[in-house]
């Protein structure tokens, strides 16, 4: 019966006060009523659909007007909602300077109670259309920025003479790291929560976007690169890092975050000898550290222009031994846990 009519929350603690509010406005609007700030915070916070404005009395028992609006303030969900305090005369100022939309005063008049109400109704429409399309349009934008980002890898791969596989690879064999790690209690599992893990996974793709910068005769040289060629190379780090925050300039979210953090810094070693920065141990970031570990094991069993592949075994041995060196020691006890997986992983995606 109500789906299209507004909502209007009265809270007065004098049953004439709701009477005469809801016949006023019962012909354009669902009225529902509460006697006390305590009576009205639970009703809000039992509703399914909230009201599109409150109108609040002032002085009642048990929580009155002005600590009610405190609550609704500091309530990410609640303080959306505009309030009308319904005053005295010698309140108004006081009313407006707590938080109040607007103010109407006692006793009532009921145009003014109309027009005042419409008008903070319009204006939480338009406000709540106002959010949904700049939702619509960030989800859209997100979409779109997944789709660039994907495109953008595979030209990648193309360009490295891969399949496309190994971003896949590395996309899971991350995903089951990170999911492992977050059922082993630790420091590292409060890190990855904050983090949004499925923001590090996502962002694997663009581990190597910098190669895009990296000219060809190097980035597919059918051998081993010299010293020179190898600096030329090292600067896919950089590249990649100044692309992502190029975009960064535009929106700041975790997942741009992550992409720039593992492009920038999945080269370093945990003993501090590796590039761009050398940075050591945690100071190089957790989702920069996982890549690091996921991407070797997926270059030492894929077979390259440069060398054959190598066995899963010798895979782990070769990881096993990089422990406290190159790779995080907590991670690398996390995969040799999982290595199983990674097989797994490595048969089947190719």
């Amino acid at each position: 019966m109500f789906n299209d009519t507004p909502t209007i929350l009265v809270v007065d603690d004098i049953e004439i006060n709701v009477e005469i509010l809801e016949a006023i406005l019962s012909d354009n609007y669902h009225v529902i009523s509460a006697h006390n700030g305590v009576q009205a915070l639970n009703i809000l916070r039992s509703l399914t659909v909230l009201p599109k404005l409150i109108l609040l009395d002032i002085f009642m028992p048990e929580m009155n007007g002005y600590q009610l609006l405190e609550i609704i303030k500091t309530d990410q969900i609640l303080k959306r909602i505009p309030v009308i305090f319904i005053t005295t005369s010698d309140s108004e100022c006081e009313a407006l300077e707590a938080g109040a939309a607007d103010f109407i005063s006692k006793p009532f008049l009921p145009e003014i109670v109309k027009l005042r109400v419409r008008h903070q109704v319009e204006l939480k429409n338009y406000s709540d259309t106002l959010e949904e399309m700049v939702a619509k349009k960030a989800a859209e934008l997100t979409l779109t920025l997944d789709s660039t980002m994907q495109t953008m890898a595979d030209i990648i791969e193309y360009r490295n003479l891969e399949s496309g596989s190994h971003v896949k690879r590395t996309q899971l064999f991350a995903e089951a790291l990170i999911q492992h790690t977050l059922k082993t209690p630790s420091v590292y599992t409060e890190e990855l929560q904050s983090q949004e893990p499925g923001s590090i996974v996502k962002s694997v793709v663009l581990h190597d976007i910098g190669k895009i910068g990296i000219p060809d005769k190097i980035l597919i040289k059918p051998g081993k690169l010299n010293a020179d060629e190898f600096e030329i190379m090292k600067t896919h780090t950089t590249i990649g890092k100044n692309i992502i925050e190029s975009i960064l300039a535009y929106s700041t979210t975790n997942y741009l975050k992550h992409c720039r953090d593992i492009s920038y810094c999945h080269h370093e070693r945990f003993d501090g000898r590796g590039y761009p920065q050398g940075l050591m141990g945690t100071k190089i970031p957790l989702s920069a550290r996982i890549v690091s570990l996921v991407d070797v094991y997926d270059a030492l069993v894929s077979t390259r222009v440069y060398k054959a592949s190598f066995s899963h075994q010798e895979t782990i041995r070769i990881i096993a031994s990089g422990k406290r060196t190159q790779f995080d020691p907590f991670l690398t006890d996390r995969f040799m846990e999982i290595n199983d997986v990674f097989e797994d992983i490595s048969r089947r995606v190719r």
